[in-house]
């Protein structure tokens, strides 16, 4: 239920607007999330299973491919990852100036896009001073950077409960006539 109320006095530059979310089960049978939760709980187990069906074949990757090899798109492959890095860190950025609490899912998105970098930089770079510099920069900027996004990504995602304005609360039950919940 959403109710917009408007308080005695001098007019208020926007209504007060109070959402209050029935607790699963309580007012009949349960909603489509908690059937979705069901389906939810076997697509987790799918994934899990889809994690454990890849070390098998990390082990055969690591034993049969060969320690050199030639590509012919190099350069497409270097230029498409920092591409997707710098939209992903664009989309961020916007979201953030904006406040759109979205923001979280652009930089999981930049961080894990900044970490891979990391680590193709490292394993890719010959050694000597291009490893080096890789190294420098992997830790530097490109880490710190993705950890930094790791943490916007999860203060984002964080689940949010409906917040009760007891002011509210109490002017909507004056209006209305009902009682205080017990």
């Amino acid at each position: 239920m959403v109710a917009v109320l408007t308080r005695p006095g001098p007019p208020s530059p926007r209504p007060v607007i109070a959402v209050r979310r029935p607790r699963p089960g309580r007012y009949g049978p349960p909603g489509p999330a908690a059937r979705r939760e069901g389906g939810g709980r076997r697509l987790g187990w799918a994934f899990i299973g889809g994690a454990a069906a890849l070390v098998p074949w990390m082990w055969m990757l690591a034993a049969t491919m060969p320690s050199t090899a030639t590509v012919p798109n190099w350069s497409a492959a270097w230029v498409g990852l920092d591409a997707m890095e710098a939209a992903a860190l664009l989309g961020t950025g916007v979201l953030l100036v904006r406040r759109d609490p979205r923001h979280g899912l652009a930089a999981a998105a930049a961080g894990a896009l900044l970490a891979v970098d990391a680590w193709f930089d490292v394993t890719t770079a010959a050694p000597g001073a291009e490893r080096t510099v890789a190294i420098a920069l992997a830790a530097g900027v490109e880490l710190p950077l993705a950890a930094l996004c790791a943490v916007l990504a999860s203060r984002a995602l964080r689940p949010r409960g409906a917040v009760i304005d007891h002011e509210m609360k109490d002017e909507w039950q004056r209006l209305v006539g009902s009682t205080p919940d017990g």
